[in-house]
């Protein structure tokens, strides 16, 4: 019997478009940002940022670095934010009818450029921000940890005193899935800015 859900938050939540987000960075004199960027796991201080490792403050030093130039914390987060197109609120207002019978969760490799942002009222259009929606928000830059390294899922388990066998993660990355599998969790696959409402309520109902 499932007792909690977790979410991704890019791609799930929200569609994401990474192409959009390179071109900010490019925009900003990153020379070459595809040899830092994904959609999925980052490389060098894309990664250290997102992985806990450096401070929003240090990213800015070591993306000015790449720029040669001094780059602001706005800066950087408009770059950030490019990687967000679309915020599905309806997908979002959905969960409400869930939430009785499960508890709900985001688990996700971000960092606090974004969350700054998905984490404020500027999130929705109604003013809502990230956190209304769910009990937990698991984020890599918080947990010193990120996907699809098994200990974030260890640790969400802990730190959300979760049972492997009772939970159900979505995500887009067929590796994310893999390793929360390994672990014991079940899985749901969702293509990035997909519906998956009726597809997760069909999920539930075999599980």
């Amino acid at each position: 019997m499932i007792k909690d859900i977790v979410f991704d938050f890019g791609g799930v939540l929200t569609t994401i478009d990474t192409d959009r987000a390179l071109g900010r960075f490019k925009e900003l004199g990153v020379c070459n940002p595809n040899e830092y960027i994904n959609s999925y796991c980052q490389k060098g201080p894309f990664f250290a940022l997102e992985n806990g490792d450096i401070t929003a403050d240090e990213f800015c030093e070591e993306l000015g670095v790449l720029c040669k130039r001094t780059v602001g914390y706005d800066e950087a987060k408009h770059a950030w934010c490019g990687f967000i197109t679309e915020v599905h609120e309806e997908y979002l207002e959905f969960l409400q009818t869930l939430r009785p019978q499960y508890r709900l969760s985001v688990l996700s490799n971000t960092n606090p450029f974004i969350q700054g942002w998905a984490r404020s009222p500027q999130f929705t259009s109604c003013g809502k921000s990230l956190d209304y929606y769910f009990d937990k928000l698991f984020l890599s830059y918080c947990m010193g940890c990120s996907k699809p390294g098994g200990e974030i899922y260890r640790k969400m388990l802990a730190e959300g005193s979760m049972v492997a066998e009772e939970t159900l993660f979505l995500d887009d990355s067929d590796k994310n899935l893999e390793a929360a599998a390994r672990v014991g969790i079940k899985t749901l696959k969702v293509a990035n800015g997909e519906d998956w409402r009726c597809k997760l309520l069909e999920c539930l109902k075999g599980l």
